[in-house]
């Protein structure tokens, strides 16, 4: 390995490309061994693929978790402290949900709110 310093003052390192394939391959397997102690540890979890195929081809993702969950939706509206008109306008698309409600929809579901917009 090789460093040198550019005029600028940034350090760069030259090493062989096995070296830094190794670097990489090790990185990549710590990352997935920390993604399988979350999912072990329950603070995540994978994502079936019929799941992620219905969102990804235009269904509402609020209705796809739901279902996934078994909720039925008043008990999903009940547990976000929404209306169960004001949810089925959200999953129709008829509306775009406050933040709020938003939120409490995700916590209801246990996911992400980016999970579902």
């Amino acid at each position: 390995m090789q460093k040198f310093i550019t005029p600028n003052g940034e350090t760069l390192v030259i090493m062989p490309l096995a070296d830094y394939e190794a670097l990489i391959d090790a990185a990549d397997i710590a990352a997935a061994d920390k993604v399988k102690a979350d999912i072990s540890a329950g603070l995540d979890e994978l994502v079936p693929g019929n799941v992620v195929h219905r969102i990804v081809h235009g269904e509402n993702p609020i209705r796809v978790w739901r279902e996934y969950r078994g909720m039925k939706a008043k008990d999903l509206a009940a547990a976000a402290d929404i209306t169960p008109a004001y949810l089925s306008e959200i999953e129709t698309g008829k509306k775009d949900g406050s933040i709020k409600a938003i939120k409490a929809i995700a916590a209801a579901l246990k996911v992400d709110m980016d999970d579902l917009v």
